[in-house]
This record gives C-alpha cells, structure tokens and sequence, in this order.
C-alpha cells in the first residue's frame, strides 16, 4: 500500500503544475516543429521554383539573337542537284554556317553541328542549292555582327504529303525504293527529322524565317498551297514560333522561259500568299535549268535563284540592307 504522504505529493498542486507546464512545453515544441517543418518547405519549393526560372534564364541567354536560323525543306532542288563548281567552294563567309542534318564523313562534319557552309548543305553527294546564295547574299548584306545558320532536309521526287504528319507513312510506304533510301536517311520522318534539328539549333541562334522549294511532284494540285499551310502551321505550333515572325519563302520551279517541265506548276505557287499572309514567292524566270528533262537549274541558275531569296528577306522587316554587292 503507497504511504498516503506519497498520494499527497503525487496529487499536489504543485505537481499538477509542473504537469500541466511540461505539457504545454511539449505541445509548443510539437507546434514549432510543425511551424518550422512548414517553413522549411515553403522555402524549398521557393527554391526549386527560382532554380526552374535560373535554368531557364540560361538557356535564354545562351540563345544568340544575332544568329539568325533558317529553315529549308523540299524536294531535289531544295537538295541540290549535284554540280558543285570551283567558285561555289571558296570565300564561304564564316558568319554562314549549315547544321550538318546527317553525317558528313569525307568532310569531317558531325551531324547536329554548325559548320562553315560549305556545300553541300543537305546531304554528302548533292550540289548547291537555293540555301547556298541565300545565306552568301544575307550575311554580305547584314551588320557583321550577325550570323546567318540554315537547316536542310530534303526529299528528292518527294510531295508535300511527305511533310504532313497525318499522311507522311502511307505516302512513304509506296514510294519507291530509292526515295525510301533517302525517307530512312531521316529516320522514316523528314518532318519530325526537321522539327528535331530545329529544336536543336533554337539553342543557338533565333528562327526568322522557312526556306521551300517543292512543288514539281504536286504540279496541278490546287490544294498544295492549303497543305503547305498545313505543314507551316504545324512547324509554327512544334517550335513556339509566331506567323508574324517568321516569314515563308517559296520557290518557284523551273520557269516557262526555260521550258520546265513542270512550270504549269507555278500559278498555283504564286497563289501561296493568299493562303499564307506571311508568304512570299520566288521567281524562277531566267534561272537557268539543266537539259534535256528541264527540271533542276543549273549551278548558275541555283545562285540566282538563291540570291532573290536572300534580297527578298532582306526586303522584309527586321532585315536591314546595306550597299554591298554579292558575287
């Protein structure tokens, strides 16, 4: 039996006092745990948050807004017809660079970087093509300080049903056997192929503008503007790109005057800007094309052809021309 001087001692004021306050200290300590376990967290998700935004500031300031990018697709002209000459291997600007699409072996280029653009730009054993004179006009043309970088994916004899992504695999499922060479070359996807390289050089340098040459293997489609749109459209939508920053430029094919086979083609070409606001087209008339079959230009007529590219992206804003003569 506890002694009763024990009971009283246990049941005291006094011990009940120092009860209570020990409780109240535990449950103060239990509150300013949670208040600082809650702190504590707060503070890392603040964190974390001004981390996310630090990346992301980096990767803006290292995209060069005075590399400006271009990107070019199409069929074989936008390939370019082999054919390179002497002339069209030197001087090559520095500021003009190419982003190797595929593997260069005999030029030493690696796929996926910037290189002097020496041609040719798309693929090892193609010639010059309309990306060749557009980037020499625009970097003899713009302050120096801005560099001039194109993006070349091509499919020679392709449609433009090759580039539109809910038609791309039944169009490259009967093609023929040597167009699906070419198709795997950009792993089975020219579009998604371009949209990739795209993403890839966005890290660089500014997008201001989309390079086409196609038409040849569409002549008399009157929906080929409405599937260009397609196509523009969703490369708008794949890179976060703005209609009104970047213009489209399309070329005409091999002109009437030099009896091209497919020159039925270009009414339907002009008539592009009235779907596409943002689109402008080249001529072709006196771009000189090679014989008998009239349907590729000649070296001469690729520089020619590459070089009105160029004057008109200089013509439109954002571009200032400057009074220097191109070769």
């Amino acid at each position: 039996m506890t002694p009763c001087w024990v009971r009283l001692e246990t049941n005291s004021p006094a011990r009940r006092l120092r009860r209570m306050n020990a409780e109240i200290q535990k449950r103060h300590a239990s509150g300013f745990n949670s208040l600082l376990n809650l702190i504590v967290m707060k503070m890392k998700r603040r964190w974390l948050i001004l981390a996310g935004l630090l990346l992301s500031a980096v990767s803006v300031f290292s995209q060069d807004t005075n590399f400006w990018v271009f990107l070019c697709f199409g069929q074989s002209n936008m390939e370019g017809f082999p054919g390179i000459q002497q002339q069209d291997t030197t001087n090559v600007d520095d500021r003009f660079q190419v982003l190797a699409a595929v593997n260069f072996p005999k030029m030493g280029r690696q796929k996926g970087d910037w290189y002097t653009a020496v041609p040719p730009l798309c693929r090892p054993g193609n010639g010059i093509c309309p990306a060749d004179y557009f980037g020499r006009t625009l970097v003899a043309h713009l302050p120096k300080n801005i560099r001039v970088g194109v993006v070349v994916v091509a499919v020679a004899g392709c449609k433009i049903e090759l580039f539109q992504e809910a038609k791309y695999q039944s169009y490259a499922s009967n093609a023929p056997v040597w167009m699906k060479g070419i198709i795997k070359t950009y792993n089975g996807n020219p579009y998604e192929y371009l949209v990739g390289l795209a993403k890839l050089a966005q890290k660089d340098g500014v997008i201001k503008g989309i390079l086409l040459h196609q038409g040849e293997s569409n002549t008399g489609d009157r929906q080929w503007p409405d599937k260009v749109k397609g196509v523009y459209d969703s490369l708008l939508k794949d890179l976060n790109l703005k209609a009104d920053d970047v213009p489209l430029l399309a070329g005409e094919v091999v002109n009437a005057d030099q009896k091209g086979q497919c020159a039925s083609m270009n009414p339907i070409i002009d008539g592009l800007p009235k779907t596409i606001p943002n689109s402008y087209v080249i001529s072709s008339a006196g771009c000189t094309a090679i014989p008998p079959q009239q349907l590729h230009f000649t070296p001469a007529g690729y520089r020619e052809l590459g070089k009105r590219y160029g004057e008109k992206m200089l013509s439109l804003p954002g571009c200032s021309l400057l009074p220097v003569s191109v070769q």
